[in-house]
């Protein structure tokens, strides 16, 4: 999230970050959008006695007052609904830690890992029904090194994270990502893929 932030400062996207809306009160990121002037708005999932749908409307009718076009989920742990996922349909990017379709759902590192790829990530994905199925928008790369544990391999893919995010969605408000039969079109083409080396 603060990486985003970053970025659409610096780069003068033609964009705002309209809020952060976290379902943890004590979230750090809440403290990080405040003291950079955003507004913020907590919807503590706790308070819903487990009912995901009477959450996801609140949670809808939090962010539609803010207006957003797009809507960026960032370290947010909770399974949306079908209802609250086709309400932002093409307009709710994810951020997931692998390279999609591996490795879906949680424990994702120790999961490359147990398999014994050479090759682990992240990808940015557009929000499906599906959990972590969505249309890719780019991916980004990093060696499983010998030794590597989930943690060593997590701090690794999370750099690749903070290149790809910001990228992906600078595109969306740039207006050069479109969905066609179910895959991500990028206009102008550049690479929707990044690879850091061992060392990099």
């Amino acid at each position: 999230m603060a990486g985003i932030i970053r970025a659409c400062r610096h780069e003068a996207w033609p964009a705002a970050v309209a809020a952060v809306i976290s379902n943890r009160p004590g979230a750090s990121g809440l403290a990080a959008a405040v003291e950079q002037g955003i507004p913020t708005a907590v919807v503590d999932h706790t308070l819903f006695a487990g009912n995901r749908s009477a959450f996801d409307t609140e949670l809808a009718r939090v962010i539609d007052s803010f207006a957003p076009d797009l809507v960026v989920l960032a370290g947010f742990m909770r399974v949306l609904t079908d209802a609250f996922v086709a309400r932002y349909a093409a307009r709710m990017l994810n951020i997931h830690p692998s390279l999609l379709p591996n490795f879906p759902g949680l424990k994702t590192h120790q999961q490359a890992l147990d398999a014994g790829v050479k090759l682990h990530g992240s990808t940015v994905h557009f929000v499906t029904p599906e959990l972590d199925h969505g249309p890719i928008v780019v991916q980004g790369a990093v060696p499983v090194i010998a030794g590597d544990d989930p943690a060593a391999l997590a701090e690794r893919v999370l750099g690749v994270e903070h290149i790809i995010y910001p990228r992906a969605v600078r595109w969306f408000v740039e207006g050069r990502l479109a969905l066609q039969s179910g895959h991500v079109i990028l206009t102008p083409p550049e690479p929707q893929w990044f690879f850091i080396g061992e060392g990099a």
